[in-house]
Parts: structure tokens; C-alpha cells; sequence
């Protein structure tokens, strides 16, 4: 398998701008929308190269999706940008009832998410939002892990009719996917063999999915670890071949244990092959200030917490 570097600490929300700014030269359909927040999620080099495709609401969430709705029905594909708090707890009647029921293909972009937002505390930190979407008919839930996957999975969702939420962050993070890549929604990617133990890992886990491999590696376990940046339609195929392989699993997210990625894939494993699974997630709390490394310690989201977790699923399969 390829051998993943960091290729230097980025922001996954400057790769949502560089994808949007990238779009809006290829696609004259793209426009973007913006609750107040443009330098905040990047999107001010869409704003002044396109100023007639962009559209600032101010402080209107909830108008902000019903307006993307219906730009959808004139034919434009509306990328909406705002804190992931904002892009779903507060306007989750508008999404659900004028994009998800009516099937509009608006693209929902969401930065500061998760425990990593730091220090603007837990009103910002959202820990729900995947399970909030995923549960809508229809929603494609999108988790990337760096600034490639990032700027990738941006311009591919602009492909995909429907509606997507895509989900990103605030603070830079390793950039380790490459750059051409190819992002394909609902294919996992396989970023390590290992024949011991699976680790499934999504957002900013998966470097510190990586990293827990290597700790693995020098105590002689073998790791696979799987990037899981589409959440909806989760990959089975990839899920059950691996874990068929290593008979157990860890599935590490920066969100609540309950409604996430390692919820999703416990439902597969009950249907199809019951498996000893450890979590790597928020135990059923709220976030606080402080640093983004320092709350993922805390809270049990560490590269230390995966070792471990592993660790004790291995034992659990034995």
C-alpha cells in the first residue's frame, strides 16, 4: 500500500474555497450563498471572481436554504456556506422539508465542525450533525479528511443530483491524500492492509487512524485502516471484506457515539456479520473551550485512544 505523508498542515475549509473557486470556473450553473461567514469558509475568491453568482444573506440560516431551494428549480446548483452548528441544527426544518422532501439539489457546506472548532466552545462544537443528516431520505453525508479530499469532494458533489451535506473544519490538520485524486462518493479507501484488526476512521481521525497503525505496527499488530469520507451510502462491500479478513473493528469519528459512523456500521455488522466493535467517539456530552489537540485528548478522541481501543477489541476477538 501507498505510504501516506504529511504534505504540511492545512485547513480542510480552504479546500472547500479552492473546489468552489475551481467549480465556479468550470460550471456557470455553481452560485454560492453565505450566512455572514465568507472569510470564514473560505469562499471570498468565489465572491469576487463571480460577485453575480454569489449571494450574501446576513444572519438568515433558514433563508438561506429556502432561497438555495429555489435557485435549484431555475437549474443552478447552490453550494450554501456556514459553521456545521448553523448549516443543521438551525435550519433542520427548512432542510428537511424544501430540500430533502422536494429532493433539491442543494449542496449544504459545513465548516467548524466537531470538537476541533476549539475555542468558540460547545454552542459551536457540533457533535450531531451527521446523525441529524443522514437520517433525512435522500442525503448524501460527506465527512473528508484533509485539504485534497476536500477540494476534491467539493467538485464532485457538484456532479451528484441530489442533495449533499459536506462536512469540513477550522483547524489545519495533515494534508496526506493526493492531490489528483479522484473522489468518488460512497467508495471507502483502503489506506493500509492489515490482517489483525480494522480500523474505519472518518474526518480528521483518519491521520490519527494512520498513526495508531504505526503505534500498532512496532507492538506487533497488524492494522487495516479504511477512510470513510462518505458516511451516506455508506461502502458495505469495503466494510465487510475487511472486517470478514480481521474479525473485528474500531471505528473513530469526531462526533457523538450515538447517530455516527460507528453506529452505521454496528447496523451493517448486526445484519450481516456481528463482529466485537470498539468506539472512538464522544461518549454522549457536549464539547467545551480549549485547543483543538487538547479537547480530542480529553474527550477520548487521541491517536492513544485508538491504540488502545484496538487493543481491546483484539482481546474481545480472542
Amino acid at each position: 500500500m501507498e505510504k501516506y505523508i504529511d504534505q504540511g498542515a492545512k485547513d480542510t475549509r480552504s479546500g472547500f474555497g479552492a473546489g468552489l473557486l475551481e467549480l465556479g470556473r468550470k460550471n456557470t450553473k455553481v452560485v454560492g450563498l453565505c450566512a455572514d461567514l465568507t472569510g470564514s469558509l473560505k469562499m471570498n475568491a468565489f465572491k469576487d471572481e463571480f460577485p453575480d453568482r454569489f449571494f450574501q444573506v446576513g444572519i438568515a440560516e433558514a433563508n438561506m436554504m429556502g432561497i438555495a431551494a429555489g435557485l435549484t428549480v431555475g437549474g443552478q446548483i447552490p453550494f450554501t456556506g456556514t459553521f456545521a452548528n448553523f448549516s443543521t441544527g438551525r435550519v433542520y426544518d427548512q432542510i428537511r422539508q424544501s430540500i430533502a422532501y422536494s429532493g433539491k439539489n442543494v449542496k449544504i457546506c459545513a465548516s467548524h465542525s466537531g470538537l476541533t472548532l476549539g475555542e468558540d466552545g460547545a454552542t459551536h462544537q457540533i457533535l450531531e450533525d451527521i446523525g441529524l443528516m443522514k437520517m433525512l431520505p435522500g442525503m448524501t453525508v460527506i465527512n473528508t479528511c484533509d485539504f485534497n479530499q476536500t477540494k476534491a469532494a467539493t467538485i464532485a458533489i457538484a456532479e451528484h443530483t441530489g442533495p449533499v451535506y459536506l462536512r469540513f473544519g477550522r483547524p489545519k490538520v495533515p494534508n496526506f491524500t493526493p492531490e489528483d485524486q479522484k473522489f468518488e462518493i460512497g467508495k471507502a479507501l483502503l489506506l493500509k492492509e492489515g490482517k489483525d484488526v480494522t480500523i474505519i476512521a472518518t474526518g480528521h481521525l483518519v491521520w490519527k487512524a494512520l498513526e495508531a497503525a504505526d503505534h500498532l505496527a512496532q507492538k506487533n499488530i497488524d492494522a487495516e485502516v479504511i477512510n470513510i469520507h462518505t458516511i451516506k451510502p455508506l461502502d458495505i462491500e469495503a466494510i465487510l471484506n475487511s472486517i470478514t479478513k480481521t474479525s473485528c473493528v474500531v471505528t473513530a469519528e469526531e462526533h457523538q457515539k450515538n447517530g455516527g459512523l460507528g453506529e452505521s456500521v454496528a447496523a451493517v455488522l448486526s445484519q450481516h456479520l456481528p463482529t466485537p466493535q470498539q468506539f472512538v467517539a464522544v461518549n454522549d456530552s457536549f464539547g467545551e473551550s480549549g485547543k483543538p489537540e487538547e479537547l480530542l485528548e480529553k474527550y477520548g478522541l487521541s491517536t492513544t485512544n485508538i491504540v488502545e481501543k484496538a487493543e481491546a477489541v483484539i482481546r474481545r476477538k480472542n
